[in-house]
């Protein structure tokens, strides 16, 4: 569902204090915008190829700790990469190739051994059961598919999406992290999957068979992530499409950051992402639900679109990248107003923060989402809440820069919880 905004009023100058300040150029607001998205590519590249360092490790060499180490560099990949999803939305470049690296939820079988319980092809979806890792050929839409050699070109070209279903995700982020954590299987209890090490031998201690293929999947879907970070990098390079298609048109580009902050905030992490969890009671609705990583998911989510708002970012070398900002050009029009919205921002940051320090305290993300949980139910509710509401001041903003009419993404769960049932 769209959820559409109109503007009317328009952008000029406002009294400060006892002086006037002016606001700085869209151009300059954009290059800010362009600079952290930049960064933010570069650090998610680097946290991978650190990523790609340790699953080499492990298939060299593997072990408890070895796999412990890539698990440990997943869970780093992650906080750089989740900061750069308010970039989507608003940037078609970003959203389009946005499926590749970071789609979900995935049906699991399709890649590897599951368990019983999981079931095997359905209607909605013939290959939710195909486990490729065990069948070096197989028949795709009448084709036989020659699957020996388990390939990057093998994941993209011919498993993503396969037969056009969303659910068939061969590659990215939650491929990854399903080959390193396997399924897991504890409900609403504590504990994340718990793949042994043993599934990555090349001797005869491999467990569940296959483990030279397995650790070829592996290989090969770390490898692609690598390869489509570097593409996305150099996409917000000074001469990079993603730049240039942002600075076309000053107004066109402000009016993609807020459709990217109040898409992410509202229909994607409110909707999507949290809510429908909720209503669902289902650990299987958590965005990194193998590894049970969904606090951070939440958490880093929402410090993207606060570090896109106030035109500073933090590095994950400690540097910062900063300039002009949007709030910077709310508060030259209505300073009332981007008081408001950095203040509702620090709220959501705080609502997410709870979610992330409960979690890692014990009280993980799966039981917050059990049916009669009253006390997870309340922790999700504030991220919600204050991502709702932050959305509002957004439509605000949008008005105050008298932007023409913008369309956010949407959620059944927000704007029509009966559907979810239906």
């Amino acid at each position: 569902m769209i959820r559409l905004l109109t503007a009317t009023s328009a952008l000029g100058l406002c009294f400060v204090g006892a002086a006037f300040a002016e606001a700085p150029t869209r151009a300059d607001v954009l290059n800010t915008y362009a600079n952290i998205a930049e960064a933010k590519f570069e650090d998610s590249l680097i946290a991978a190829q650190k990523l790609q360092t340790a699953v080499n490790a492990l298939i060299a060499t593997p072990s408890d700790a070895t796999l412990a180490a890539a698990r440990t560099a997943w869970i780093a990949a992650r906080v750089p990469y989740q900061q750069t999803e308010v970039f989507r939305f608003g940037n078609p470049i970003v959203d389009d190739w946005e499926g590749k690296v970071n789609a979900w939820p995935l049906d699991e079988g399709l890649i590897d051994y599951v368990d019983a319980t999981y079931g095997g092809a359905t209607d909605e979806n013939e290959l939710a059961a195909l486990n490729v890792i065990a069948n070096p050929s197989f028949t795709l839409s009448g084709k036989t598919i020659d699957a020996t050699q388990i390939t990057p070109a093998l994941l993209s070209d011919t498993l993503h999406e396969a037969d056009g279903i969303e659910a068939n995700v061969a590659t990215g982020y939650h491929a990854i992290e399903f080959l390193l954590w396997g399924q897991d299987l504890n409900g609403h209890g504590p504990g994340a999957g718990d793949r042994p090490w043993t599934d990555f031998a090349q001797d005869e201690s491999c467990t569940h068979g296959n483990c030279d293929r397995r650790a070829q999947y592996l290989t090969a879907a770390t490898d692609l992530l690598v390869s489509d970070l570097h593409w996305m990098v150099a996409q917000w390079a000074e001469d990079g499409d993603a730049r240039t298609a942002l600075n076309a048109d000053e107004t066109v580009g402000i009016s993609a950051i807020l459709t990217g902050m109040g898409s992410l905030s509202y229909g994607e992490q409110a909707g999507e992402r949290m809510r429908l969890g909720l209503m669902l009671n289902d650990p299987e609705e958590e965005h990194s639900c193998f590894a049970d990583n969904t606090h951070n998911d939440h958490y880093y989510d929402g410090l993207g679109i606060q570090n896109v708002y106030l035109g500073n970012y933090t590095r994950i070398d400690g540097s910062s990248v900063s300039g002009p900002s949007l709030s910077d050009l709310v508060a030259a029009s209505d300073p009332a107003l981007d008081t408001e919205m950095k203040t509702k921002l620090a709220n959501t940051m705080q609502a997410l923060g709870r979610i992330k320090s409960t979690a890692e305290a014990g009280f993980v993300y799966d039981q917050m989402l059990e049916r009669g949980n009253a006390a997870g139910e309340a922790l999700v509710m504030g991220g919600v809440n204050g991502l709702v509401d932050q959305t509002k001041s957004i439509e605000r903003i949008v008005t105050a820069l008298d932007l023409e009419q913008l369309a956010f993404e949407g959620s059944d769960s927000l704007d029509n919880p009966n559907a979810v049932f239906q």
